[in-house]
């Protein structure tokens, strides 16, 4: 069997680093907020899916350079896409639909972005990574504001 020649720990360097445990720190940060209001993909989720599509992410870019960069079976994008498909078939499972109607789909959702979050962490596209989190953020905690209901009823309900 021939395999891929292994990558020395040497090859550590400060942007994977980067990539890496950015990717985890802001999965952290962006699921304080579902981690607060005890919704389902909370903290550990969050942090945990940010982190795979970052890891997802760097290990195909790396094997695809290892390989000379060629057409092969190994290619960035399908990696990517089935990454977010995935994420997408454990996103759905958080969705409830009961006679209270669809629950957990604003949990389900962030998970999907959490997860192209840390793809564009991985990809070492740092602006995007920003941006994304800064939006991701700016959804999640600053837009419930503008969307409470009156008479005090919390979007939550239904997020």
């Amino acid at each position: 069997m021939e395999l891929n020649p292994p990558t020395p720990l040497s090859a550590i360097s400060w942007d994977l680093v980067v990539r890496l445990v950015g990717a985890a720190l802001v999965g952290l940060l962006l699921g304080i907020d579902r981690e607060v209001r005890g919704r389902p993909a909370g903290l550990r989720t969050h942090a945990i899916v940010c982190t795979l599509g970052s890891l997802v992410t760097v290990s195909s870019i790396a094997m695809f350079q290892q390989l000379g960069g060629q057409q092969t079976r190994v290619d960035p994008i399908r990696t990517i896409e089935g990454t977010l498909g995935a994420i997408g078939i454990v996103a759905a499972a958080v969705v409830v639909m009961g006679q209270g109607g669809i629950r957990n789909l604003t949990s389900a959702v962030h998970l999907v972005l959490v997860a192209a979050i840390g793809i564009a962490f991985g990809a070492g596209l740092y602006p995007v990574a920003l941006i994304g989190t800064l939006l991701a953020f700016a959804l999640l905690t600053l837009a419930r504001f503008i969307e409470r209901k009156p008479g005090g009823a919390s979007p939550d309900a239904e997020s």
